[in-house]
């Protein structure tokens, strides 16, 4: 398995929006799956490393805020599409699933 270390490597020549690459790409780049390219993104991004990306721009490395910025509400937006099937599944209240009406006050 590749490390974080050996991403960043590959991620130093996809600097700003303009420069996304592929997750299929980067995998064949770094002789790995896609899979390993999103676990490694996931962990890089836990330690905060501003890893961007859309399925529109492919990742690459944050060179603005509004590279950032694009990225959290891209993130933000599938997390909220997420919690609204959970809630619809589970026949849950959105706001009841995430808290919202549970607070105490």
């Amino acid at each position: 398995m590749k490390t974080k270390d050996e991403l960043m490597t590959f991620m130093a020549y996809h600097i700003g929006k303009a420069r996304g690459i592929s997750g299929i790409n980067l995998a064949a780049k770094m002789g790995i799956t896609e899979r390993q390219v999103r676990e490694l993104v996931t962990d890089a991004r836990k330690d905060g490393i501003a890893i961007c990306g859309t399925p529109k721009t492919g990742y690459y490395v944050a060179h603005t805020v509004e590279d950032l910025k694009e990225t959290l509400d891209f993130l933000k937006h599938r997390a909220l599409h997420s919690l609204l099937l959970a809630s619809r599944l589970s026949n849950i209240p959105l706001a009841d699933l995430v808290g919202q009406l549970h607070l105490n006050t």
